[in-house]
């Protein structure tokens, strides 16, 4: 093989990449439900048997489609105090970018698979990074927990349901109402 070849990407990959970039915007826009095979492969400009060759199923497409990095910030090293406005800070900022989260919060309110993805994404990215601050590490899944029920409200009530007042927030604001609740859930206690 020429290094030229070498070099140059796939014309699979490229194909993949198309695939999952149209799934994603399709699984957002219209839910996991109402996203269809056909409609994906149209926006990726593909046949859609291409994309039952790359991925089997729509339930394939869309756990690939699905795969969420939360990117967590390394907590260890912040400010205690500051742990809740680093991490609300950093959901806003993600979820303002990628429309993923919201396709997969929409799927998950109907969706066993995708409600099940979206839990495994939580369980093991923001219970591994509470654990790291948490003042007792055996309460971090509890705190990992009432921290996802505020970060996925915020997104279920500006990105989802698309609330006015939600909507209507700088981000800015938002953070600054919202972190100190996501503080108490990390370092507090519950009469606190």
């Amino acid at each position: 093989m020429t290094e030229a070849a070498q070099t140059r990407p796939r014309r699979s990959d490229a194909t993949r990449a198309a695939i999952l970039r149209a799934a994603r915007e399709r699984f957002a826009a219209d839910g996991y439900d109402r996203a269809t095979i056909r409609a994906i492969a149209a926006d990726a400009r593909i046949d859609p048997s291409m994309v039952m060759r790359y991925y089997g199923s729509k339930e394939g497409l869309f756990a690939a489609a699905a795969e969420f990095d939360l990117r967590l910030p390394e907590l260890t090293g912040v400010p205690a105090g500051r742990l809740g406005e680093l991490l609300v800070r950093h959901f806003v900022d993600r979820w303002e970018g990628d429309e993923t989260m919201v396709a997969l919060l929409r799927t998950a309110a109907t969706n066993p698979a995708a409600a099940e993805r979206m839990r495994d994404i939580f369980a093991g990215q923001l219970a591994t990074a509470a654990a790291r601050v948490a003042p007792d590490p055996a309460e971090a899944p509890r705190r990992a927990g009432l921290v996802a029920s505020q970060m996925l409200g915020l997104a279920l009530t500006r990105y989802v349901l698309r609330l006015p007042p939600m909507v209507d927030a700088d981000p800015a604001e938002l953070v600054a109402w919202i972190a100190p609740t996501v503080q108490r859930y990390l370092r507090g206690t519950p009469d606190a």
